[in-house]
């Protein structure tokens, strides 16, 4: 009897403890990174949660801002950040340079001067002395740090006119938002500039294009990827795709006309600018991103190309051998379907 009572209870707790050891798990927490408010999609896609099927189901994300994608290298090393949208010279810097051969290209976030759209600009000061590139031997430029996007940029254009840094020009390290008081206090020569804080109107009134990303990389390149290590993505492979499945419905969402206006306000709420300011956007005058998140493997590799130009890679790097897209292929066939 004794026996038959203890059975029946340890029957009855069953259905509990199977719940508790197999029910719902934790929503899986993505840390993810961004540098540019608006310019990059992790600073804006979650104010629109409620296009998204999977938040607070199978995942939620952390975002974090850095002042320039090199520093998620480190946070990316350290187990501190899952995903990151890094510059070409930050991804292959990485893979080769500092041994992260499993850091895996996963999608598109921002392409420089494809199909019309808007290439980067390198400026100086319309009034100013500055009218060649050889103008600027002996100046001071900056750049948002050493192997970022931009700076390779600068050193592959001045390269290409035989300037080379510290014996013909100095470089100097500041955020993208200080770069209109350094080039307008004449405290630097030529600056970077990126959207939104190169449609400001002071900005805009005092200073004039050098030159532009094609002109420094020969051609359109794939700036901005996606990253994250091989081992992470394959342990959370259902939820990635979920994640990858949320940010293309909330990339589609942005991108149509339809919703312009509600997009340029939340553009200027989370910046703090005013909403003229955002006539760029999601138009052939911004940066092109790809609706479904892929990525052009071979404009990417023209950008990392260009890194061994100016002695920032010691070899060459087939960025094809590093891809799995097969996470965004899943995540876009459901959307597309």
């Amino acid at each position: 009897m004794r026996i038959g009572k203890y059975l029946l209870a340890a029957l009855a707790a069953l259905p509990l403890a199977f719940a508790v050891s197999t029910g719902d798990a934790a929503p899986l927490k993505i840390r993810v990174s961004y540098v540019v408010p608006v310019g990059n999609w992790m600073s804006i896609l979650y104010e629109k949660k409620d296009v998204m099927k999977h938040y607070g189901k199978s995942y939620e994300v952390q975002v974090t801002r850095f002042q320039g994608t090199s520093l998620m290298i480190t946070a990316l090393a350290a187990g501190e950040l899952d995903v990151a949208d890094l510059a070409y010279s930050s991804w292959s810097t990485a893979v080769q340079n500092a041994g992260m051969s499993d850091l895996r290209i996963i999608a598109d976030e921002v392409q420089d001067g494809t199909e019309g759209y808007a290439t980067g600009r390198y400026f100086v000061l319309k009034d100013g002395p500055i009218h060649t590139v050889q103008d600027l031997k002996g100046k001071v430029i900056a750049s948002v740090g050493p192997g970022t996007a931009v700076d390779i940029a600068i050193r592959a254009m001045l390269k290409k006119s035989g300037l080379e840094e510290k014996r013909d020009y100095t470089m100097v390290e500041t955020g993208f938002p200080s770069m209109k008081a350094m080039l307008l206090e004449n405290k630097v020569q030529l600056v970077p500039a990126v959207q939104p804080f190169a449609s400001d109107p002071e900005f805009v009134a005092k200073s004039r294009v050098l030159f532009t990303g094609v002109d420094a990389l020969g051609g359109p390149t794939q700036f901005i990827i996606f990253t994250a290590k091989d081992a992470w993505l394959k342990k959370n492979k259902a939820a990635v795709v979920d994640w990858m499945e949320d940010c293309i419905r909330a990339i589609h969402w942005f991108k149509d006309p339809k919703n312009r206006d509600e997009v340029i306000d939340i553009a200027a709420r989370i910046t703090k600018q005013p909403k003229k300011n955002f006539g760029y956007l999601f138009t052939k005058a911004d940066n092109y991103r790809d609706s479904n998140m892929m990525p052009d493997l071979k404009l990417l590799q023209r950008a990392v190309d260009a890194q061994l130009l100016v002695g920032h890679l010691k070899n060459k790097l087939d960025v094809t051998k590093y891809a799995d897209l097969s996470y965004v292929k899943a995540a876009g066939a459901r959307v597309n379907k």
